[in-house]
């Protein structure tokens, strides 16, 4: 074989290993988002879906797990008054967050959340610049669930008295290990998770009332603890009023206690509902996530209680701080320090467990949210509608993270309640302006109060911790940017799902081309006459040659929000004002114009013409009216759509402009 012959033979071999990989990569990409095989993802429709408190088990993995941290986080907090600024949290849990999800179940049954709901608030651009914050929040609720999970179970990994010398100090580089760990799950691909969820949590709670059993029996064998315990309140703080004040300013940095609503309504379409539910009225799918709600809520609420009560009183403060043995594991202190080192082990294993898994839950509603909407805007490439790819891109933001916060739990807890409580006050205002259009004054004022109490949360959260909104917001001007350059990128996409015409469409165009091939003028009438009509068609006649004696279609474009991406198209006729009219609504002019040009094209057989006048303006003024409100200068940007749509010049349909 000679040189020549075997480098092409090498360059065949990569050619086919790229092309192995790229299949690899994009398997899965269609037109349906949110179908991967992650715990979050659509039952097929011949499944049943799950009983509820198993689906409960899948979301607990994210919504239990931060038993494993937020003990020592909120001891960090409210300090002595841990205990009482954790009965705030739980009035605000029961009083508040469970209450607006309840309702966000009502109103988004199929696991849209509640950025749906504010979705349909808005429209034209403000709604999609304000959806896309929102997914900024959310990643960031997301991500640093990911990054703080798998930091807290490195904590447990390194403080395990079992664990090799060289792990000391190695947090950071098994965090990362835990987190590409993850993505190396996913992008093998992720199987049904509720089955796994279901032994964890099983598991990871029967060890807590373990433990917090054994810790309530040394209390009360050792009362003296409770009366050092209170005599050290009393110290600090000079009455019962001061220390409800400063546990009501304390709260909010605790408000990881409520992670896990917003993925409680994410998994809904895993919730087995009754025989006789239907798409459009789920009602018992709606009563099951009600009941799955509740009972989480109320769990997580008596352990929450019980640890903060049990670490405060058996824990030295100073062991909670950074270095301390309890930071990040404040349970798992107790479980070594009361139950020896063998059941501490184990407990660290179910928590290191259960915290993975927690960043597996928060990846899969990530890959729900995302396509469920930048694809559908424009926003982001086609790619993104599949799995692996957005797997790569997560997990290495992931790692940027973990590095930026040094793999600190403590670090990431403002930038996690950041997200944790936006979310939560976006939810409970969309079920104040869901009520209030239905017109219940009494629930509208309820919501109302819990946005309020929300807002106060997240404003104090933010001004304490203020890293949580700095993350946040580079995630919101990533999302903007990548999602507006995308935009950008295919706005000469054709940009229409389907082409329909009515049946007065369907005649006009049988009768026009039976003269041959089909000829429209793209009109944007100024008046609605029979003078402007013909006037047009004269115009069109005198500038571009149309042969005299055949016969001409009014093309008609009309806008109805620029700032959608893609629509189904109907093309409607009628004969008025001496004109036919073949009438469309779409997104933009210029790509609904193509899209009926090919469609008019395939079904006739010939090649249509289509006849413009040029625009006055600024070319550049011209392209932003484009790109923003969906018009502009139409026909050379038609021409475009056109050519990246048909590569075959002779099937394409023809631009005339005079």
């Amino acid at each position: 074989m000679t040189g020549t012959e075997v480098e092409g033979a090498r360059v065949g071999v990569l050619d086919g290993s790229k092309a192995r990989f790229r299949a690899w990569l994009l398997e899965g990409l269609s037109e349906q988002s949110a179908r991967h095989p992650g715990p979050h993802a659509t039952p097929r429709a011949e499944t049943e879906g799950h009983s509820w408190w198993r689906v409960m088990c899948l979301t607990g993995v994210d919504y239990f797990s931060t038993l494993g941290y937020q003990p020592g986080i909120a001891a960090l907090a409210a300090g002595l008054l841990s205990p009482i600024a954790t009965l705030v949290l739980i009035a605000l849990t029961l009083l508040g967050a469970l209450p607006v999800y309840r309702r966000v179940a009502h109103e988004s049954p199929h696991g849209e959340g509640s950025i749906a709901m504010l979705e349909r608030l808005l429209s034209w651009w403000s709604g999609k610049i304000f959806v896309l914050v929102l997914l900024g929040f959310a990643a960031t609720d997301f991500m640093i669930t990911i990054t703080l999970s798998a930091a807290d179970a490195a904590a447990h990994v390194v403080e395990n008295p079992f664990a090799p010398h060289w792990m000391e100090g190695g947090n950071l580089w098994i965090t990362l290990l835990l987190v590409g760990a993850l993505g190396g799950v996913f992008l093998k691909g992720f199987k049904e998770a509720i089955g796994i969820a279901v032994v964890l949590v099983g598991t990871y709670l029967t060890l807590n009332v373990v433990v917090l059993a054994v810790s309530a029996w040394e209390v009360i064998g050792h009362p003296v603890r409770i009366g050092d315990w209170t005599d050290a309140l009393t110290a600090e703080h000079s009455s019962p009023f001061a220390m409800v004040g400063v546990a009501l300013l304390v709260f909010p940095k605790l408000a990881l206690g409520m992670s896990g609503f917003e993925t409680g309504v994410a998994v809904m379409p895993q919730v087995k509902g009754d025989p006789t539910d239907t798409w459009a009225k789920p009602a018992g799918r709606i009563r099951e996530t009600r009941k799955l709600l509740t009972t989480a809520a109320v769990i997580m609420s008596c352990f929450l209680l019980l640890s903060s009560l049990a670490t405060t009183i058996l824990i030295p403060q100073d062991e909670f701080r950074s270095g301390g043995q309890a930071n990040g594991r404040a349970l798992a202190y107790l479980a070594h320090e009361h139950l020896g080192q063998v059941f501490g082990t184990v407990y660290d294993v179910s928590t290191i467990a259960i915290l993975w898994f927690a960043g597996a839950s928060a990846l899969a509603g990530l890959l729900n949210l995302v396509p469920r909407y930048l694809p559908r805007y424009g926003m982001a490439p086609e790619w993104t509608r599949a799995v692996r790819p957005l797997v790569l891109v997560f997990m290495a933001a992931a790692v940027l993270i973990t590095v930026w916060f040094d793999a600190n739990v403590d670090a990431q807890s403002g930038a996690y309640a950041t997200g944790v409580l936006v979310l939560m006050l976006s939810a409970s205002f969309a079920s104040t302006v869901a009520v209030h259009r239905r017109g219940h004054r009494g629930a509208t004022l309820g919501f109302g109060a819990i946005t309020a109490v929300f807002a106060y949360t997240l404003v104090t959260n933010v001004v304490e911790r203020p890293d949580g909104i700095k993350i946040a917001a580079i995630f919101i001007v990533a999302i903007l940017l990548t999602s507006f350059g995308s935009r950008i990128h295919r706005a000469f996409e054709l940009r229409a799902a389907e082409v329909d015409f009515d049946a007065e469409a369907a005649r006009l165009v049988d009768q026009a081309a039976a003269s041959g091939p089909l000829r429209l003028i793209a009109n944007e009438p100024q008046e609605h006459s029979t003078r402007e009509y013909r006037a047009k068609e004269s115009d069109q006649r005198a500038h571009t040659h149309i042969p005299e004696g055949v016969p001409l279609l009014f093309l008609e474009v009309f806008v109805r929000d620029s700032s959608d991406f893609t629509q189904d198209i109907t093309v409607r006729g009628d004969e008025k004002h001496g004109a036919r009219r073949l009438r469309v609504e779409g997104p933009t002019v210029p790509n609904a114009i193509a899209a009926v040009l090919l469609a008019l094209r395939d079904s006739t057989g010939e090649v249509p013409h289509a006849y413009f006048s040029w625009t006055e303006g600024d070319p550049f003024s011209h392209l932003i009216r484009f790109l923003v409100f969906g018009d502009g200068e139409v026909a050379p940007v038609t021409r475009e759509v056109l050519r990246r749509a048909e590569p075959d010049p002779a099937r394409r349909p023809r631009v005339h402009v005079g």
